[in-house]
């Protein structure tokens, strides 16, 4: 493969990761045009001729979550679970890597190829992912990966505050029976659901956190999702700081 199609290739993993995973048409339309044209008027519909939608009912996982025992009988209890984004995605991401690993890295949400996969960080943000843990000595035999959320939310949209919130008992189930040494948390989403903190990643980021949850208290550490690198390739400096801690800190 010649270095011209490699970056057309890496132009085109990055663009399937940013969400576009169909093709809108093969004719360039010209929307200078299109917008000069009058704009069409919209009729005004009367309020109570628009029906009320009715919230969809989810199961509640918080009251049994904490009888899964084992990370086998979790996942099954996820795969039973039923949610609006469970009815959208192909599949279950539940986790990747070695569960008795001393390091646990919990991303946001899968995206389109990790919901054809099934595995958390497989696309092209999971392929920087791999490089910036080979920088360090580790791969997926020696960390231990999984998601806020485990199912991909439409278009590779950020899931919502209360998507999050619905599902947070099983990551957190998920951290309690896997028990790293470390945690590390990539992205805003993560940070925020697992440790309340909702001033922003780039505030939030390069900094140790106490993560708890009942009596389990664990070091956490947060930094850039490797999908905002990629569209912010100068953080990636920042990022190899943070790396190096938490080498440091799985040293020690």
């Amino acid at each position: 493969m010649t270095a011209e199609n490699e970056n057309i290739l890496a132009d085109l993993e990055w663009t399937v990761a940013a969400g576009a995973d169909e093709a809108v048409g093969d004719v360039p339309v010209d929307r200078f045009s299109v917008r000069s044209k009058p704009l069409a008027v919209p009729v005004p519909v009367p309020v109570a001729t628009i029906p009320a939608a009715s919230p969809e009912p989810v199961s509640d996982p918080a009251p049994s979550v904490v009888n899964a025992t084992t990370l086998e009988e979790l996942r099954n209890m996820m795969a039973n679970f039923d949610c609006a984004l469970k009815k959208t995605a192909q599949n279950l991401v539940f986790s990747d890597g070695n569960p008795s690993a001393d390091l646990m890295i919990v991303g946001e949400a899968p995206g389109a190829e990790e919901d054809k996969t099934g595995l958390p960080f497989v696309g092209a943000s999971g392929h920087l992912l791999d490089k910036m843990l080979a920088s360090i000595g580790l791969d997926r035999t020696s960390v231990y990966i999984s998601n806020v959320v485990p199912w991909r939310p439409p278009l590779n949209r950020k899931p919502s505050e209360a998507e999050v919130a619905l599902l947070a008992p099983f990551i957190r189930r998920h951290i309690a029976l896997a028990h790293p040494k470390v945690l590390l948390l990539l992205g805003g989403s993560s940070v925020s659901a697992l440790l309340g903190i909702g001033e922003g990643i780039t505030r939030a980021r390069g900094k140790w956190y106490a993560y708890r949850d009942g009596q389990l208290e664990i070091p956490a550490f947060a930094s850039f999702h490797p999908a905002f690198l990629l569209r912010s390739p100068a953080q990636k400096k920042a990022a190899w700081f943070d790396f190096l801690t938490i080498k440091r800190a799985l040293s020690e």
